[in-house]
Parts: C-alpha cells; sequence; structure tokens
C-alpha cells in the first residue's frame, strides 16, 4: 500500500497489523445484531431492577444545574500560585 508521494512503503509487520485489526473489527461488527442488543437490553434492565433499592428518588429533591457561580469550585493550587505571582508583580509595579 503506497501512501502517496515521499511516504515510505507500510513494512510487513504493519501490514499484518492492520490486517489483524481490519478482521478483528468486521468480527465486532458482525456480532451486533438484533438479537445481541435484545439481550444486552435485557442485562441492562436486570441490572437497574437489582440496583433499584440504591437509587435515589429524585422528584423529592431539588436539582438545579446553574447556580450563576453562587458555589464556584476552589482554586487549584497551580492557578492560586499564578494569581498571587500575578499580584506580586502588579504590586511591584505599583511602587
Amino acid at each position: 500500500m503506497s501512501q502517496g508521494k515521499g511516504l515510505a512503503e507500510e513494512s510487513e509487520k504493519t501490514k499484518k497489523t492492520r490486517e489483524k485489526l481490519r478482521k478483528r473489527l468486521e468480527e465486532m461488527d458482525q456480532g451486533i445484531t438484533p438479537q445481541a442488543l435484545k439481550r444486552k437490553s435485557s442485562e441492562i434492565h436486570r441490572w437497574i431492577a437489582r440496583h433499584a433499592s440504591d437509587r435515589i428518588a429524585l422528584r423529592s429533591k431539588s436539582i438545579s444545574l446553574f447556580d450563576e457561580n453562587q458555589n464556584t469550585a476552589d482554586l487549584s493550587q497551580k492557578v492560586n500560585a499564578v494569581v498571587e505571582r500575578l499580584k506580586s508583580i502588579s504590586s511591584n509595579e505599583n511602587k
């Protein structure tokens, strides 16, 4: 497989690996059947039912995704270091 002007030909090892990967992907694609999807769906439903006791009833809780930065996350140590450095630089310039 020539890859265009100026590029070297693929080695035999690379060709074998590429072919092996292609075959493996084809096998995986063949495993995705309506029956397999149905079976996986059933497994997921059984898992959800098994773990139902661990679930939290969200209808009784108040949830909001955005609080308009009323509760911001703490600054990381790296960001704090940069802030302190900027403060010291600006205070030195003001003198």
